[in-house]
């Protein structure tokens, strides 16, 4: 996929576990792991903000474009990952 989570640096720049994110965002440590790893297909704006609100960002320190190597690709993880939606905070 051409979009690129990159939570992980921020979770590193400010020192922050993932659960701790988790839970100042009220999202599920799954939920987040889903978005995190690259295997969400689609993040609500409301999530995204909540994210931006704890880690003190913008939208484009989380997410990135990168080309693709070859049009259609799709590794086994993505297609098991296929359809998942990161959810609302709260949910």
């Amino acid at each position: 996929m051409p979009i690129v989570v990159d939570i992980d640096v921020m979770l590193a720049r400010r020192k922050m576990s993932v659960g701790e994110l988790a839970d100042r965002v009220g999202i599920t440590p799954a939920n987040l792991a889903v978005l995190k790893n690259g295997r969400a297909k689609a993040v609500r704006f409301s999530t995204l903000a909540a994210l931006c609100e704890v880690l003190t960002c913008q939208p484009g320190d989380l997410l990135r474009w990168e080309a693709e190597g070859a049009e259609g690709e799709m590794d086994t993880e993505d297609a098991a990952g296929a359809g998942r939606t990161v959810g609302a905070p709260g949910e």
